[in-house]
C-alpha cells in the first residue's frame, strides 16, 4: 500500500470519519502534522494511546467530546483546544446532532499517516464502522510503539488478535502491507 505524499490529502473512513493532512512540517527541533478532522454525531475512535506522539485538536465546528483514563468526560466547544500528551490514554467524540470539524496537530509524525490510512481503508471495506480484523491484527502490531487501542476487550487484544496476525502472515494476507514504514515511522 503506497501512501501519497502529495497534500492536503484526504483520508475517509466510510463510515462518518475522515482526516485530512495538510501538510508535514518541521521547525528544525521538532516536526509534525497538520491535520483537519470531521467526525459524524456520535462517532469517534476507540480509547487509545500513542506512547511517542503529542496529539492536539481545535475544535472548528460543533462540540468535542472528549475523556482522559480515569476522568470524567468533558467538552468542548467552537475555539477551545484538548491536547492529548504522549502516553495518555483518551478517547474523543462527536458530542453534537451537526458534523464536527477540528484542526490538529500530530507531533511528532511518525507513521500516523500509513497507519490512518490502512486503518481507514480497511474501516471503508468493511460497511464504515470497524476495520476488518486481521488488518487491525497486523496494524496494531506493527505500529504498536504508536498507537495502542487500550478500549479494546483484554480478549481479542490479548488472545484473537495474535492468533489472526499468525494465520495472516502464513496465509499472505499481509503482502499489501510490504511496504509498511518501522515502528516509528523511519
Amino acid at each position: 500500500m503506497t501512501i501519497a505524499s502529495t497534500y492536503p490529502r484526504t483520508i475517509d473512513s466510510g463510515g462518518g470519519q475522515r482526516i485530512t493532512i495538510l501538510a508535514r512540517r518541521h521547525d528544525g527541533a521538532r516536526e509534525w502534522l497538520d491535520v483537519e478532522n470531521e467526525i459524524g454525531p456520535g462517532a469517534g475512535p476507540p480509547m487509545h494511546l500513542h506512547p511517542n506522539q503529542d496529539e492536539s485538536l481545535t475544535v472548528v465546528q460543533g462540540k468535542l467530546g472528549y475523556v482522559i483514563a480515569g476522568q470524567e468526560p468533558r467538552f468542548a466547544g467552537v475555539g477551545e483546544a484538548v491536547e492529548f500528551p504522549r502516553g495518555v490514554a483518551h478517547r474523543f467524540w462527536n458530542a453534537g446532532e451537526d458534523m464536527l470539524r477540528c484542526e490538529g496537530h500530530i507531533s511528532p509524525p511518525l507513521g500516523f499517516e500509513y497507519f490512518m490510512t490502512a486503518l481507514y481503508r480497511s474501516t471503508a471495506e468493511h460497511g464504515g464502522r470497524r476495520p476488518g480484523l486481521f488488518d487491525l491484527a497486523f496494524l496494531l502490531h506493527h505500529f504498536e510503539s504508536e498507537n495502542a487501542m487500550v478500549g479494546l476487550p483484554a480478549p481479542l487484544r490479548r488472545g484473537l488478535l495474535p492468533v489472526l496476525r499468525t494465520i495472516g502472515k502464513l496465509t499472505g494476507r499481509y503482502d499489501k502491507y510490504r511496504d509498511a514504514p518501522l515502528a516509528g515511522g523511519t
